[in-house]
């Protein structure tokens, strides 16, 4: 029998791969018996804003009597964030005992951290009687090991530039990833404002349920829609993530679709660490893509947080962080940029950092940024005088900071 620390050696090495298809989970679901389909699901999809639909919805259910298993990605600092039954993380029993069960057939076929984790998730969902599930998708869509499941409901979100190495270097190639998740004859609801998107994701949803022989069903939310009522999300854009959360439960079943006061109860419950997740002088928030800082920025115009706004920020190598960058500067006072250490191999050139930060030619900067790469001195140094510290960048700045000043769950 592993012990938990045992079976996070064994399954964290295996982050480094990323592997598209479906075979390898479907394997090892097989093996497990396929827990997946004991219970019905909802499947979220999207560039920003799945995580927290997925919550909003996981509420509404929860507030409406079912027991609910939510599993999302990636979690902030530990690992039993992802899985969850009626809000209650995964034991460390239960990862070390179905982390046993599954490393023959991980390890024969080569399974990434992902496809591993995603037959726990499902395994323990069945295991602890969830009712329903619902089931954020890890990365695209069509391809993402999540798409094993045929839901009552599917949804995206919104699409934006992130991860193109793998799914594009166009919105509308992404958009194409991202429908992958519909099927014929379930509900898809479509949360994209923009057009021309819309129209690639309606496409794309009706030529699958076509080559399948089936009949498309498609939901487009208005693109004025906004949830107005109760909500225990901070933002102007959860406001647009409630609406895309509602659009999902009323595409629901008649047995499964909660009524209004279930609704209005669950989101105004709703809460999803490190997105503009406030606590006491810090403030989370785990942007990392141009869109999500851009939505940061004007939630921080909203409603400012008491000042001087200091930021420590650290983001990966393959995003667009002069952009990021660029957006933040107009809400801080000072920034800091570092290096997450859960991310130090993905991390930001440090040489380009510093030749951007010289450049007399970038945009004029409202805030005075410093580089200060040891994490744990910048940490010190970013709390000097703050009135708020921002924690931005990445899931691993987010949960790295977390850790390290003892507000992780």
């Amino acid at each position: 029998m592993l012990t938990y620390d045992e079976a996070l050696a064994f399954l964290f090495p295996r982050t480094t791969t990323i592997k598209f298809g479906l075979d390898t989970t479907r394997a090892l679901l097989r093996s497990l018996g396929d827990p997946h389909t004991v219970m019905p699901a909802i499947h979220v999809g999207g560039t920003n804003g799945k995580g927290s639909v997925a919550a909003l919805v996981a509420e509404a259910l929860s507030a409406a009597g079912w027991r609910v298993g939510l599993y999302t990605s990636p979690h902030l600092v530990s690992f039993r964030e992802r899985i969850r039954v009626d809000g209650v993380t995964i034991s460390e029993e239960a990862v070390a005992m179905w982390t046993g069960r599954l490393r023959p057939i991980v390890t024969e076929l080569g399974a990434t951290f992902f496809e591993a984790t995603t037959a726990m998730a499902f395994a323990d969902f069945a295991a602890r009687g969830a009712e329903i599930a619902v089931v954020e998708v890890g990365l695209g869509g069509r391809l993402d090991s999540t798409n094993v499941v045929t839901p009552l409901v599917s949804a995206v979100t919104k699409i934006a530039l992130d991860h193109m190495k793998y799914l594009g270097d166009t919105p509308a190639d992404i958009a194409r990833e991202k429908a992958g998740i519909a099927k014929p004859g379930v509900p898809f609801v479509i949360g994209e404002r923009q057009p021309a998107l819309v129209e690639v994701l309606r496409g794309e949803a009706r030529r699958r349920a076509q080559a399948a022989g089936g009949r498309a069903d498609i939901r487009v939310l208005p693109p004025a829609y906004e949830w107005d009522g109760p909500l225990g999300l901070s933002g102007p854009h959860q406001r647009r993530n409630a609406a895309v959360a509602h659009g999902i439960l009323m595409a629901l079943p008649e047995r499964w679709r909660p009524g209004l006061d279930a609704i209005r109860e669950g989101f105004a419950a709703a809460r999803v660490p490190g997105r503009l997740d406030r606590r006491g002088k810090w403030l989370f928030d785990v942007a990392h893509n141009p869109d999500g800082m851009e939505s940061l920025v004007a939630a921080l115009r909203s409603e400012p947080p008491p000042s001087p706004v200091h930021a420590l920020v650290s983001i990966l190598g393959d995003k667009e962080w002069p952009t990021m960058l660029v957006w933040l500067d107009s809400v801080v006072d000072r920034g800091v940029l570092t290096v997450a250490p859960s991310a130090a191999e993905r991390g930001w050139n440090l040489a380009w950092l510093r030749e951007w930060l010289a450049r007399q030619d970038r945009p004029p900067a409202r805030a005075r940024w410093t580089l200060v790469p040891d994490f744990a001195t910048a940490l010190r140094e970013v709390q000097q005088g703050a009135g708020t510290v921002l924690v931005t960048g990445s899931f691993h700045t987010v949960g790295d900071v977390m850790a390290a000043v003892g507000l992780g769950e």
